[in-house]
């Protein structure tokens, strides 16, 4: 088999996190062909004349940060499934997990975050010889090549779990490309992975699902799935949604028919993004607050020797707090619902 005896494709990556690769595709019962093309990233190929229903291609990736295990879990049994032939591939795949080495250790990264360095951003000559920079690299040349061989429809889910707490636990972040409005096909896969929260993104970023928007012209989202646990210590049931839904896509079936009277995704839109502005800035929200916190009309939320930014005229909310990033660096993202 292509990860060896007794080896899954999780333990195979964690077993080899510096570089395995396959030249030759191996082949399953049902035709199906898998090509390890690096430690953790796997080309899946439907048989040559089996029907693509949904005309589309998708790129799945886990684990970019090396302690967000769930969706690494998730994806894993998947692919188990698939080898094991409980049900047929249809559409071509890229399954990835992003960061080994740091899967391996346990740890968010080893040396620099994953998640910052795509768009080129790892070239840039402060992150030379970091491992997540020739990760990136290595990432961004594995889409392009995929994208250029499977151009029409390419879809890119980013999953990962939150190391804080969330007031709305499973949400989703829609890149921003100029122009672009969320396709209902979109919007209807969210919510049958139990994602109910929509976040807007207000300019382009340095993120995986950024780039494959903004390069690969990809339908991308980062989903957020839960809060992080080590390996092992998942559970899986609160995981179903996004199983089902990425099951449903690989086999090329269509959507499950929703209720005319459930309730829409919630869409919020970013505000202000917070950055380090240096030795005078002053963060004024608590280390433990949660995602999606909300703060009452103006409330200060930060300040330094020049400003001071308090919230405008209508509630804003809070995600991704974290004082402690380098100057310059964002802080955190001011959101509110939007109209």
């Amino acid at each position: 088999m292509i990860f060896g005896p007794g080896l899954d494709w999780l333990s195979h990556t964690l077993a080899r996190t510096e570089h395995a690769t396959s030249e030759k595709i191996v082949v399953l019962d049902d035709g199906t062909g898998l090509q390890l093309q690096d430690s953790g990233l796997l080309y899946l190929e439907p048989p040559a004349g089996r029907t693509n229903p949904n005309n589309e291609s998708l790129i799945v990736s886990a684990g970019i940060h090396g302690n967000e295990t769930a969706p690494i879990e998730v994806l894993n049994h998947l692919l188990n499934e698939l080898i094991d032939g409980q049900w047929q591939l249809a559409c071509p795949a890229l399954l990835i997990l992003g960061n080994p080495k740091a899967m391996d250790a346990g740890r968010r990264f080893i040396d620099v975050n994953l998640n910052r360095l795509f768009g080129g951003v790892h070239r840039k000559p402060e992150y030379q010889n970091f491992p997540e920079a020739e990760r990136a690299r290595l990432l961004e040349d594995a889409c392009r090549a995929f994208a250029t061989k499977h151009s029409a429809n390419v879809c890119h889910y980013d999953l990962h779990t939150a190391i804080r707490p969330s007031l709305r636990e499973k949400f989703a972040l829609y890149p921003f490309v100029e122009g672009r409005g969320i396709p209902d096909g979109q919007i209807d896969f969210l919510l049958e992975a139990e994602v109910e929260t929509l976040l807007l993104q207000h300019r382009e970023g340095t993120t995986f699902a950024s780039f494959s928007s903004s390069e690969l012209g990809a339908e991308s989202f980062t989903v957020e799935l839960g809060k992080v646990r080590p390996f092992g210590q998942n559970d899986l049931s609160r995981f179903t949604g996004i199983a089902n839904a990425l099951r449903r896509r690989l086999k090329g079936e269509e959507p499950p028919k929703r209720d005319k009277g459930s309730a829409p995704i919630t869409v919020f839109e970013v505000v202000h993004e917070i950055l380090n502005t240096g030795d005078s800035f002053q963060f004024h929200v608590p280390d433990d607050v949660a995602n999606f916190t909300m703060y009452d009309p103006g409330t200060v939320i930060w300040e330094d020797s020049n400003t001071r930014y308090t919230v405008g005229d209508t509630p804003e909310g809070i995600v991704f707090p974290n004082r402690d990033v380098p100057v310059g660096q964002r802080v955190g993202l001011m959101i509110r619902p939007t109209r």
